[in-house]
């Protein structure tokens, strides 16, 4: 038996309490690690019956082989008589098996540089297994941070056992990640790697909405108040479709809180970030009327309500378009991401023209005859009829006079 006192132990303690690990690990892997020294010293890895076994209370280790007890031995590195079992255990009996120390002599040199490269792979791996599965039970909440450092492509937070990444795209545009500040991200994803876990996190992420509501709203928690739809332009506006289970409670109400304390509270959090939280309606026209808050809305008309087609013709007053279509088109487009409906928007002026223009493509469109020119073709009718009579007239005229100067010839002659 090797003697290693109570220097493990005291380590191991110390392993558990700094990293969490368990002192089983380190032990384990000490045993582990000698059993593969002696292995490799007898020179068969393929050996089953070889284990390490540490006693607690002497703080000694050695390494032990189980051999059967057979009354002819045929392989000694499995089997053992009957008669030298008995040295070791009076009790034994054929087909018994007996554990037998075989410790090399002068191996606690040996056993110790092939144990410090075992060990030290076994507290990786287990500290790299204890992050993965803490923070793959975290993955979607929110957790606190200290920002470490910046990169050109990303900020470094730490947020406890490990060091997390929040790439550009997950930052809130324009804002500056001072390191040292505390910091609240959502945990995106967790990816395993040879070395400790890559946590990605983020701050622009939608769902860090619905989390911050969830913990300053206790109606959302309790499941009184429902968050139907988020959408969400990080950094500068997000609208919050809410619907309340209990007629009792108004869903909006609960959300702004007291004097607008809670509501306050999660702006601050997003960097005075607006929010626009809206009373959900299973009514599409009702719906989208409130998702356009602020604006005053005149009409909605649904022009087609589909399972993959939803679209709807909004027309809002003169003053109130800009407010509808919002900055660089914020609110309609956060609307349509909140509802799903495509929205056309249009002021009344704008509504009117399209009426008066679909009016006129109309009348042309239709078949029908010009009055002006009916009454022209009319005239010629009645003109060309006046002439023909008037030709006609000539014509018999001239066939009378013709007669009577034959009758007038005839006479004379006569």
């Amino acid at each position: 038996m090797i003697k290693i006192g109570t220097a493990l132990f005291e380590a191991a303690e110390q392993l558990e309490r700094e990293k969490g690990i368990s002192k089983d690990v380190l032990v384990s892997s000490l045993c582990d690690a000698l059993v593969a020294a002696y292995k490799k010293h007898i020179k068969d890895k393929d050996a089953t019956n070889v284990e390490a076994i540490l006693d607690d209370e002497t703080g000694e280790i050695g390494v032990f082989r189980t051999k059967v007890v057979v009354e002819n031995v045929e392989d000694e590195n499995v089997e053992i008589s009957l008669e030298d079992a008995k040295e070791i255990d009076e009790d034994v009996e054929i087909d018994d098996e007996v554990k037998i120390e075989v410790t090399p002599e002068n191996f606690g040199r040996v056993a110790a540089q092939s144990a410090k490269q075992v060990i030290t792979q076994r507290i990786r791996e287990a500290e790299r297994k204890m992050v993965l599965d803490e923070f793959m039970s975290k993955k979607g909440t929110l957790i606190t941070g200290i920002i470490q450092r910046r990169t050109d492509r990303a900020v470094i937070v730490n947020i406890g056992k490990t060091d997390a990444i929040m790439p550009s795209r997950e930052q809130i545009p324009g804002e500056y990640y001072k390191p040292g500040n505390r910091i609240r991200v959502f945990v995106l994803d967790v990816k395993e790697t040879s070395k400790l876990p890559q946590v990605i996190v983020s701050q622009a992420h939608v769902e860090i909405v619905r989390e911050l509501f969830e913990l300053e709203v206790p109606e959302i928690e309790d499941g009184i108040v429902e968050i139907k739809s988020i959408s969400r332009e990080a950094g500068f506006r997000t609208k919050l479709a809410v619907w309340s289970n209990d007629p009792s409670v108004d869903s909006v109400g609960a959300c702004i809180g007291p004097r607008g304390t809670r509501i306050q509270t999660i702006v601050s959090e997003l960097k005075n970030e607006k929010i626009d939280i809206v009373r959900y309606s299973e009514d599409p026209v009702e719906y989208i009327v409130n998702a356009l808050s602020p604006a005053r809305i005149i009409s909605v008309d649904i022009l087609a309500d589909e399972e993959d087609r939803h679209e709807a013709f909004v027309i809002v007053p003169d003053d109130q378009l800009s407010l509808a279509i919002g900055r660089e088109g914020q609110n309609v487009r956060l609307a349509h991401r909140l509802t799903g409906w495509k929205i056309d928007i249009k002021s009344e002026s704008q509504a009117r023209e399209m009426e008066n223009r679909n009016a006129i493509e109309t009348e042309y469109d239709e078949p029908q005859e010009n009055e002006e020119y009916v009454e022209e073709e009319e005239a010629v009718d009645e003109i060309a009829d006046e002439a023909r009579e008037e030709t006609s007239q000539t014509a018999l005229d001239e066939e009378d006079g013709m007669e009577e100067e034959v009758e007038e010839a005839e006479t004379e002659e006569v």
